[in-house]
């Protein structure tokens, strides 16, 4: 039993090692003004050893519209499988509200897009191969971005962590309660009036979805009540009326952030489908061929 337990362990501290030699293998730019416009902001890339050119992800954290930045807790436990795909990945700091009210947040992630494709060489990208991913209300502006696809913010994939795709069946969850927190901050709103449903409907994604919309990976979990797991089924059932690809990993028992998730083992198969997703065919944006992503359970 003690050999089995040795064994074990130098086998977990194998497989630590070998993560943080790849990770060491990355390198980290750190602060890279991407936009000036209509002020400064950052984001980081991580770039693979080789000559590349690679897929890219860009990384856009949640926090309510109002709140984070691109190395926030809630979105780190995603940086170890972004470095494990073997991709150059970004993570970007975007306007937040109140003070830079929708649609600040959404131009600039499409910003971000420009910047990646113009600075492509420098960071070892094939600007064909490039996928968004979000968590949150980051994964709102994502879906938003991605649903909309038009150049020359289009994007190959989209990977949505628990982000709302239709604004307006999830808006439905506070019917008879005035907008709050970063509902009312993002889309300067007070009350559910005519004006602020257009608004609501213009920020859907769902509102934009079409022949032109890339694939599309959800990862939700089912106990989640900030964003409920509906909104997932409901972006599958969507997804398959426009014919457009996309599948879902179900996080059976997780709720709200990866942050969370991260307290037990069970919640984190993800990860590995995941990337397994973006190598695949599934996220159109590699060419190995892979099997069909299951959903994850306890």
């Amino acid at each position: 039993m003690i050999r089995n337990l040795l064994l074990s362990f130098s086998c977990a501290l194998l497989g630590c090692s070998a993560a943080l030699a790849a990770a060491a293998q990355y390198t980290v730019i750190q602060d890279i003004e991407y936009t000036q416009h209509p002020v400064s902001l950052r984001l980081d890339a991580h770039v693979p050893p080789g000559r590349g050119p690679f897929p890219a992800v860009i990384l856009v954290h949640g926090g309510g519209w109002t709140a984070g930045n691109k190395t926030a807790n809630f979105v780190l436990p995603l940086f170890e499988p972004l470095t494990k795909t073997g991709y150059t990945w970004f993570t970007i700091d975007y306007r937040l509200a109140p003070q830079y009210p929708y649609p600040a947040a959404v131009e600039d992630v499409q910003s971000a897009i420009t910047f990646v494709k113009q600075h492509a060489g420098e960071y070892k990208v094939d600007t064909k191969k490039i996928a968004l991913m979000g968590e949150s209300a980051g994964a709102h502006l994502v879906n938003l971005v991605g649903a909309r696809n038009q150049p020359p913010y289009d994007v190959a994939a989209v990977v949505s962590f628990y982000g709302p795709i239709d604004m307006l069946e999830f808006c439905k969850k506070f019917e008879g309660k005035p907008p709050t927190g970063g509902l009312q901050s993002f889309f300067q709103i007070t009350e559910w009036n005519d004006g602020a449903m257009a608004k609501i409907r213009e920020a859907s994604p769902a509102t934009y979805l079409s022949s032109k919309t890339p694939p599309f990976l959800f990862i939700h979990g089912t106990e989640d009540e900030a964003v409920p797991y509906a909104q997932a089924t409901l972006a599958v059932e969507l997804f398959k009326k426009y014919g457009i690809p996309c599948h879902l990993i179900t996080v059976q028992g997780g709720i709200h952030g990866v942050i969370n998730w991260e307290k037990d083992p069970k919640f984190q198969g993800y990860k590995t489908e995941m990337i397994d997703w973006l190598h695949g065919p599934f996220g159109g944006i590699h060419g190995r061929e892979v099997e069909p992503v299951s959903p994850i359970r306890p």
